[in-house]
């Protein structure tokens, strides 16, 4: 086998790369990742440059890959490792460029070291780990980061001698649901009197919700949906590095796997919020609204995404990183995990023992946030 970086995705056949990572995760498509490149939300302005890894059998036929980027930055990651860099500045030393396996923008816990189904897994992801660790060298890099791993890769990491970090997000997980009643019947009284009474808030101000799939929706749906998501990054003095053109190329793509959320108040959209669908999960990733209506962020970003699990059945609806608030609706602390090689051995100890005192607090701010847990009955241990 040989491995080989790719730079440009588009060189390589969606069928072959999806062979490889499947579709049940809509963030490591051929099609999702490819528009990212093809609309310049990765690159040079955002400082995304793709290395994807991919290696390939001795029929030329590519069996496994990781997605791979080169970063002069931190930006979009959600994993934050600004003090790093500061530490590594005051120590005279260069932080960037380094290496990130990540999904652009997206906190989504995945796999990333992936191996089509009939290859060597423990050999494959073995030359993926070795060629990445040799591109972080040549590139100069001070590190390699892989983010929001999954069981397996964290577990395949970790005998690879690679720093594991421990993070924290809040998850809904389907308990065997009929309804979004039953779901309710399952919250202590005060709760579920608390989500019905932000539900009928919404309802009295005479808003009506829709949901659809990203290929059901019109051009014009997808512009009003794409205003209210730049709206919220300038609100908040941030980019919006998801153009209009992204949206439109994955809705003709793989447009079943988003599922858009609109608020109709009479015949104006005054809010939406954008989602993606794997088969066994929805990911809440942008909301915008074009004024203030009582509660309508918690019925567009998480009531109808629970709503839509049930009916669905999904075991999973993971609403975006951080949010404290987000307990008393339903969702419980999540422990997520990202792994790191630091180049430099000084540094690298240093970090180490960070990562070990950082890893103990989260395991008491997750326990301490699960004594908040609405539920009647002690919900089962995630993330662990």
């Amino acid at each position: 086998m040989r491995a080989e970086i790719i730079e440009r995705l588009a060189d390589i056949p969606a069928h072959e790369w999806n062979r490889v990572t499947g579709t049940a995760n809509p963030f490591l498509r051929h099609e999702f990742l490819v528009a990212l490149e093809r609309h310049n939300c990765v690159g040079e302005a955002f400082g995304w440059y793709p290395q994807h890894i991919g290696v390939f059998d001795d029929t030329g036929t590519l069996a496994g890959v990781a997605p791979l980027y080169l970063k002069d930055n931190s930006y979009g990651e959600f994993v934050f490792d600004w003090s790093w860099a500061d530490a590594c500045h005051r120590a005279g030393k260069p932080y960037y460029p380094k290496l990130v396996s990540a999904i652009p923008y997206t906190p989504v816990t995945g796999p990333r070291l992936l191996v089509r189904d009939d290859a060597d897994a423990v050999h494959v992801r073995g030359l993926l780990i070795d060629t990445a660790l040799i591109l972080t060298r040549q590139t100069h890099c001070s590190s390699l980061h892989w983010l929001f791993t999954d069981a397996g890769d964290t577990g395949t990491l970790l005998g690879h001698h690679f720093l594991r970090r421990t993070g924290c997000h809040f998850h809904w997980h389907d308990q065997g649901y009929h309804t979004f009643e039953d779901f309710l019947s399952r919250l202590n009284s005060r709760k579920r009197k608390q989500i019905r009474r932000e539900r009928r808030y919404v309802e009295e101000a005479g808003i009506r919700m829709q949901v659809i799939h990203g290929h059901e929706a019109s051009e014009a749906q997808w512009r009003t949906m794409h205003a209210f998501y730049r709206s919220t990054f300038e609100k908040k003095s941030g980019i919006p590095t998801l153009s209009l053109e992204f949206f439109l190329d994955i809705s003709r793509s793989m447009g079943e796997q988003i599922v858009l959320v609109f608020a109709w108040l009479g015949a104006q959209a005054v809010a939406g919020a954008i989602n993606l669908r794997g088969d066994k999960a929805l990911y809440g990733r942008h909301w915008g609204c074009s004024g203030y209506y009582h509660s309508l962020h918690f019925e567009a970003c998480y009531y109808q995404g629970i709503e839509y699990c049930i009916e669905n059945r999904l075991n999973l609806f993971e609403p975006g990183a951080q949010g404290e608030h987000k307990i008393i609706r339903g969702f419980l602390p999540t422990l997520t995990w990202s792994m790191h090689w630091i180049e430099d051995p000084h540094f690298r100890q240093a970090v180490a023992q960070f990562l070990v005192r950082e890893h103990e607090s989260v395991l008491e701010y997750r326990d301490e946030m699960r004594r908040y847990s609405p539920y009647r009955e002690p919900a089962p241990e995630t993330g662990v």
